[in-house]
């Protein structure tokens, strides 16, 4: 297996594991409350099993966590190829600053709001890689997380993606982080006109130990360079957005005020 891909040294190990346990695939599905089939499709690398499929694995099979860590490895292969480095490198940054022109940024978007971003170009493998999304959000949780610092456009919040539910519960998923101590939002409004990043979306990355990276992607792309010029002249673009976006408390305002107007009549959770 020393050329197989993660998915397919995960589902060789399931076997393994489950016919030295002398289980079925009905029996270990029976145990772990899915169905036989799913157990043989993920064995056979033809389903991508889920972080909660993993964990109660282990525990069926007491495998000591084996299958909680190589869901990581597994769900990160389902990034585009294209994307990896950066995920890598995202995943490694002590700061991440980023400005989106249209979306909600990956690490802040919520499942189905993802689903329906990721549905576009490939509704046949959406599923995977909103798990791979939402496994890269995970960096969010940890002891010692990011400081993340996300402008959005204005646009952003009236791009009805996946239509006015799922619409209603990203911004107020993205309410939910005002308080928070590490994570920053901010609206650049309409009302500024030209800006610092009319060419569009990008991130930049700062790190402890290694220079900073700037980061932008193109349709099926992406560019990542750690040029210091380009550090520079990015660095001081973003402190211009930062400058010129809503505050803090007035871009909640404004996120509060376009839920409910514009998506408000969908019935959501109330936001504290």
């Amino acid at each position: 297996m020393r050329d197989a891909s993660p998915l397919d040294y995960y589902g060789s190990e399931l076997r393994r594991l489950r016919e030295e346990a002398g289980l079925s695939q009905e029996q270990l599905g029976d145990i772990l409350y899915c169905t036989g089939s799913l157990v043989g499709q993920i064995e056979t690398a033809k389903k991508v099993p889920t972080r909660q499929f993993s964990e109660r694995l282990d525990a069926a099979l007491m495998t000591g966590g084996l299958f909680s860590r190589l869901i990581g490895l597994v769900l990160k292969s389902q990034l585009p190829n294209w994307f990896q480095p950066y995920a890598e490198m995202e995943a490694k940054a002590t700061y991440i600053s980023t400005y989106q022109a249209q979306l909600v940024y990956g690490l802040l978007q919520t499942e189905p709001y993802a689903h329906a971003v990721l549905s576009v170009d490939n509704p046949g493998g959406a599923d995977e890689m909103v798990a791979a999304r939402m496994e890269r959000q995970r960096i969010l949780e940890r002891e010692n997380p990011p400081v993340l610092c996300a402008i959005l456009d204005e646009a952003v919040l009236y791009r009805e993606i996946g239509g006015a539910e799922v619409m209603w519960n990203q911004l107020a998923h993205l309410l939910s982080f005002r308080d928070h101590p590490w994570i920053q939002v901010q609206v650049l409004p309409f009302g500024v006109g030209q800006h610092a990043a009319m060419m569009g979306s990008f991130n930049l990355l700062r790190f402890d130990d290694d220079p900073d990276i700037f980061y932008a992607e193109s349709y099926d792309s992406g560019h990542m360079t750690a040029n210091p010029q380009v550090i520079r002249e990015r660095s001081v673009g973003y402190a211009r957005l930062q400058a010129a976006a809503l505050s803090r408390e007035d871009s909640a305002a404004l996120i509060a005020r376009v839920m409910e107007e514009r998506y408000g009549h969908q019935s959501g959770p109330e936001v504290a």
